[in-house]
């Protein structure tokens, strides 16, 4: 048997050729549930259908990521297993259609479950695939969303170029996207991949600031027409509630300004940072403000 049959649940494959595919996964790749925030708006401003999804039963650790015990108004139960779901746009006037993919990084069999996505995405007449990313940063919430990305794609990447969203040289610890890549790649499918920078320090999710970023690079890239006055909304009233929050706590005012500093004076990295060593500063920065304090 095929991958397809042994791990694909599908209704109905689109009936023509279908050749650009938006990607965002839950977890890792999804800082601020920001990435997933603008898959889900596109999803809702598109219309597009489910058609096909994954089954979770090879790739999840149920102890790590548990299924959702849910109850409906007849009091019966149901199980919400992690999701991995394919849906269809058939395109509007000037657009093109479009397959969406919303998942969740797997736990295991990286390989096969990459090999999954190429295949489906090859059956459906893919030939570009573009991921949507979110990761945490030392960057200020004051200042304009920062974005990386590169594209296998030289339209893309040229574009990426003009609007000055570099390529990241990281090197380190992987998520699913970099397999995943690398098995459209192998099929003849382009791979593009932006990344939204999320203020390490806001942990109120989601972060709508840089989901309307995304859905802006988007919109463009894909010639999508997409109205973003409820997602303007939800980011400014986002912003106002962070606004209140930092008025109210001195020690986390006085270190933003550190960071505006250092943004403006462009020492920022433009590589992917290690989270935890971001959770580190800015610990450091609290502890040595509150010794401060103690100390006047």
């Amino acid at each position: 048997m095929s991958l397809m049959d042994d791990y694909l649940v599908v209704s109905e494959l689109p009936a023509a050729p279908v050749e650009r595919m938006l990607v965002a996964f839950r977890g890792w790749p999804d800082a601020g549930d920001a990435a997933t925030t603008t898959l889900n708006y596109l999803l809702d401003a598109t219309g597009a259908l489910k058609f096909a999804e994954i089954d979770p039963e090879e790739f999840f650790n149920f102890a790590q990521e548990r299924p959702r015990s849910t109850r409906s108004k007849d009091g019966k139960r149901h199980l919400q297993w992690p999701a991995n779901e394919f849906f269809h746009w058939p395109g509007g006037e000037n657009s093109a259609p479009l397959v969406f993919y919303l998942g969740t990084e797997p736990h295991l069999r990286w390989r096969t479950f990459s090999a999954l996505v190429a295949e489906l995405a090859r059956q459906c007449g893919v030939r570009s695939v573009v991921h949507v990313g979110a990761l945490l940063d030392a960057v200020p919430h004051t200042r304009n969303v920062r974005f990386t990305g590169s594209s296998s794609n030289a339209r893309i990447q040229a574009a990426f170029d003009k609007r000055n969203i570099r390529t990241s040289n990281y090197q380190g610890p992987s998520g699913i996207t970099l397999p995943m890549s690398e098995s459209l790649v192998t099929k003849g499918i382009s791979f593009t991949s932006l990344w939204g920078h999320v203020s390490h320090y806001l942990h109120a999710t989601p972060n709508f600031r840089v989901s309307l970023g995304l859905v802006r690079n988007l919109s463009e890239m894909l010639s999508l027409p997409v109205d973003l006055q409820n997602l303007r909304a939800m980011a400014a009233s986002y912003d106002a509630e962070v606004g209140q929050v930092i008025a109210g706590d001195e020690q986390l005012g006085n270190y933003i300004a550190t960071l505006e500093e250092r943004y403006d004076g462009g020492s920022g990295q433009s590589e992917m940072p290690d989270p935890a060593e971001l959770v580190r500063e800015l610990e450091h920065f609290l502890r040595a403000e509150r010794g401060q304090d103690l100390e006047g």
